[in-house]
């Protein structure tokens, strides 16, 4: 059981420190679907470390089951936004922004032309093929599995 919490807990902030290198080291700023997956495993990382800080060894299955499923999720939200990159089907977001408040019109302005425009149609850098969201959708599922196949693992084995 601590095998499947603690890849719930690190596969999750191995990929959340390498989406947040991407963008702040190396310039790749996420699109609004990149963001997406990062909150399905910001959530992960937070129930995975309940559950290796826990001592019911219930309540710490409960947390892990929980963990994979939200990667899992951030996982599935990846390989939706790698359909829409590799244009196998359109995706459903909009542009957006954020601005602070008290802004005027021409300061709310200048933040829209000054922001860059990234779509989530094009991946900004891809591996053989494989973009970031597709890594995503592959590490996720694969850690997934690995968790729910740990879990079962040590449910017959105590």
């Amino acid at each position: 059981m601590k095998w499947a919490s603690r890849l719930a807990f690190v596969m999750p902030l191995f990929l959340i420190t390498g989406a947040l290198i991407s963008q702040y080291v190396f310039g790749l700023y996420p699109c609004e679907m990149c963001i997406w997956q990062r909150w399905p495993h910001y959530g992960a990382i937070l129930l995975a470390g309940v559950s290796l800080l826990v001592s019911s060894r219930d309540i710490a299955k409960l947390f892990t089951a929980l963990a994979g499923l939200a990667i899992l999720g951030s996982g599935l939200i990846g390989g939706f936004h790698a359909g829409v990159e590799y244009g196998w089907w359109e995706g459903i977001t909009a542009c957006s922004t954020g601005f602070e408040q008290g802004l005027d019109a021409d300061q709310i302005m200048d933040a829209i032309l000054d922001a860059p425009i990234i779509r989530c149609d094009a991946a900004p850098w891809d591996f053989y093929g494989i973009s970031l969201a597709g890594f995503n959708f592959l590490l996720s599922l694969g850690a997934a599995i690995a968790i729910f196949m740990l879990m079962h693992k040590s449910r017959k084995a105590g």
